[in-house]
């Protein structure tokens, strides 16, 4: 007997050795447990996807400058592309986006878990925006323009393009600042404001007017400024660019003879109504020094926001002898050109008639 219990010990020692056992195996199942409770936490509320798009499709979501983390989760939960909030505030809080908003226009993947999707809010990684803009009546139009595709509001742009010093400063004034503008695609982030919008078009301009448009513009014996209201003024005549550089060619050859460009466009800015749809002799009498009709040479500015195909149209214009164009009677919207007046009163009596048959007064 003693040999026995030499070789295994006491049962009371026995009974103590199987109750630590126990407890080291129940420990380590217990241990093992809330690991797996931990991982399966962690994967859901930081691994697992937390990101719902409609019809699978990248999501577009805008969070403002001023915004702050509460109008952040208003935002995504309003758009309902966040499928469990409480996570996604938690894994918020981890990374201390909290305190770390950025503004911007973000581009959110279907099914991004929420740690991609708070690294990418976090980061500032917003997704640039492509603005467009063409055919502006002047800057007004423009700014609402601006204003539907950027963070800046259209007040802030008008008034900044409103603001004299800030023109001269460019270069410009309240008469020749639509010369500036190129309309084109850019791509902008969204939430430039007005001044970075503004700066960023000063330099398109600069690109625009390389080298060699600069000296087919000293050939003409134009500036910049000039090429670009004459430029408006045949956007403003035709949509038609295969017939551009000859209009071109007929102001042209009107202001080296001295001519008046008595170009009815001018008189629809002048009166102020961008409803005329037929110029008559009384809007020849209005007192403006955009009345092409009263007075010589090129307005004081831009009457739209010239088209890159205008403005290349005048520079590249097409040389001609004709003095006079009038749109064809068959309303097409093309012209038809001449070299004399009777020709042109020809073209424009047969235009008039099929106005009247048409009632257009």
């Amino acid at each position: 007997m003693s040999n026995y219990h030499d070789r295994f010990g006491s049962p009371a020692k026995r009974k103590k050795k199987r109750r630590q056992r126990i407890i080291v195996f129940v420990s380590v199942i217990l241990f093992l447990s809330a690991i797996a409770s931990l991982a399966f936490f962690v994967k859901d509320t930081v691994f697992d996807p937390n990101v719902w798009t409609p019809d699978g499709e990248d999501a577009v979501v805008f969070i403002p400058t001023s915004a702050d983390f509460n109008d952040v989760k208003a935002i995504l939960f309003k758009q309902g592309v966040v499928i469990h909030r409480g996570s996604f505030e938690r894994v918020s809080r981890w990374l201390k986006y909290d305190t770390h908003v950025k503004p911007g226009r973000y581009l959110l993947s279907p099914k991004m878990n929420n740690l991609e999707l708070v690294r990418l809010l976090r980061s500032g990684a917003q997704k640039p925006v492509m603005v467009t803009f063409n055919n502006m009546r002047d800057i007004y139009q423009l700014a609402g323009r601006i204003a539907a595709q950027l963070e800046t509001d259209s007040v802030s742009i008008v008034s900044a393009l409103s603001d004299s010093g800030y023109l001269s400063f460019l270069g410009y004034n309240n008469k020749t600042i639509p010369s500036m503008f190129i309309p084109n695609t850019y791509e902008f982030y969204w939430t430039t404001n007005a001044s970075g919008f503004i700066s960023r078009m000063f330099d398109e301009n600069k690109k625009f007017w390389n080298t060699e448009r600069s000296e087919k513009a000293a050939k003409l014996g134009l500036s910049k400024v000039e090429v670009s209201t004459l430029a408006s003024i045949i956007d403003k005549e035709t949509n038609k660019d295969s017939e551009k550089p000859t209009m071109a060619g007929v102001y042209i050859n009107r202001l080296k003879s001295g001519w008046r460009l008595q170009a009815d466009p001018t008189l629809v800015f002048a009166v102020g109504d961008f409803e005329i749809r037929r110029v008559l002799d009384i809007h020849k009498t209005v007192e403006s020094p955009y009345n092409t009709y009263l007075y010589p040479g090129l307005p004081p500015g831009p009457i739209c926001i010239p088209s890159i195909a205008s403005i290349d149209a005048v520079l590249n214009y097409k040389q001609h002898n004709y003095y006079f164009f009038c749109a064809s009677d068959d309303l097409s919207g093309y012209h038809l050109f001449a070299s004399s007046y009777a020709e042109h009163e020809a073209n424009a009596w047969r235009y008039r008639k099929a106005l009247d048959q048409l009632n257009i007064k």
